[in-house]
């Protein structure tokens, strides 16, 4: 009988600890927002999930914003936290040998130059030598409605910044490019395939493509003497598909990448190709590595000129944070930093009030 006991208070022992592992306090979470919603020190919505669901979920310094209606469904432009979504999409196609990550860009856009040696493989983990069409003379251009033709003759224009594997330069017309091909190999246009692969599937109502005309999206602001004001200027969403066009809510972030790492999106062997090699790469094909003292994430990132969000997944402890923000001071990295280490009982700086 005392053997039994032993056992079952070795178990609950055990049982106590595991529980504890995966179960965190939020009080520090909680001030710390709430110094960046009292101090007008940020705008945003934050959302953790833990095995899969959601445990935390904030909204802060929407009222210091005057008459700004919303809710848990007001949606943010995630910018190029779509480059992860479109990089599933195309592992899709590799998965069901519909394309191949050896396959040559000139066998779909062969006017680009070094289109006869760069490879999907180098398109998906920024290794291209292509450079960012987003940008014309040192500035954002993609403000207004320009055609694809004018896009494409940027990109030519542009050329290369060096050869394939030489480096890792972050390339939004890469993405571009790979939006293109998906495009071609479905015969459909980008939101139809997210809608039919990602949306749909995983039962998103508050994430969408701009061409399916999402409505209920946060506007974007700064703070400008004293005060939060709109940002007149923004991307005009229908030059950047599949590159930074999706608006999301963080809840549906989560949703996504806890599926991809669950292996509802894609293989698991194909999840692995997408991520980058721990001690050898930064930046996978489609997923990017987020080390915050040691405690490692993987995910993406996203900026449009208002609006910024970071989406990480942590596979040890099954846990993800999806932080979206349109009214940014603090840097989104510094910003979730801050919620890792309080998640983990970590000491952190508050930022300062200038």
């Amino acid at each position: 009988m005392t053997k039994i006991k032993s056992i079952i208070t070795i178990i609950l022992i055990a049982f106590s600890t595991n529980v504890f592992s995966q179960t965190h306090n939020f009080e520090n979470l909680n001030k710390y927002l709430s110094y960046i919603e009292n101090n007008n020190l940020g705008v945003g919505s934050v959302s953790i999930f833990e095995d899969n669901k959601e445990v935390y979920q904030k909204n802060f310094g929407q009222k210091n914003i005057q008459n700004l209606a919303f809710d848990n469904n007001t949606k943010y432009q995630v910018g190029s936290v779509t480059k992860m979504i479109t990089a599933a999409l195309i592992f899709k196609l590799i998965q069901n040998n519909q394309l191949k990550l050896e396959d040559k860009l000139s066998e779909f856009y062969p006017q680009i130059p070094n289109a006869k040696i760069i490879t999907i493989k180098n398109l998906l983990e920024h290794t291209s030598g292509l450079g960012s069409y987003v940008v014309k003379n040192g500035v954002v251009w993609v403000t207004e409605n320009v055609s694809e033709k004018e896009i494409l003759d940027l990109i030519i224009q542009q050329g290369v910044l060096f050869q394939p594997n030489e480096q890792v330069k972050y390339s939004n017309s890469a993405y571009y490019l790979l939006t293109k091909i998906l495009e071609k190999i479905h015969q459909q246009p980008f939101h139809k395939i997210f809608d039919a692969e990602i949306a749909k599937p995983l039962h998103l109502k508050n994430t969408a493509s701009i061409k399916s005309n999402p409505k209920n999206i946060f506007k974007p602001y700064k703070f400008n003497n004293h005060e939060w004001t709109e940002l007149k200027e923004e991307i005009y969403y229908p030059n950047v598909i599949g590159v930074g066009d999706i608006a999301s809510t963080p809840k549906e972030l989560n949703i996504i990448i806890n599926s991809l790492f669950q292996h509802k999106i894609v293989k698991k062997e194909t999840l692995e190709l997408m991520m980058p090699v721990l001690d050898k790469e930064g930046w996978g094909r489609g997923l990017a590595l987020w080390d915050f003292d040691g405690y490692i994430f993987f995910g993406h990132g996203g900026d449009t000129l208002g609006s910024h969000a970071l989406i990480i997944y942590n596979k040890e402890k099954n846990l993800s944070i999806a932080y979206n923000t349109n009214g940014e001071i603090l840097p989104k990295e510094e910003f979730v930093k801050n919620i890792v280490h309080s998640l983990y009982d970590e000491a952190f700086h508050l930022p300062e009030i200038k």
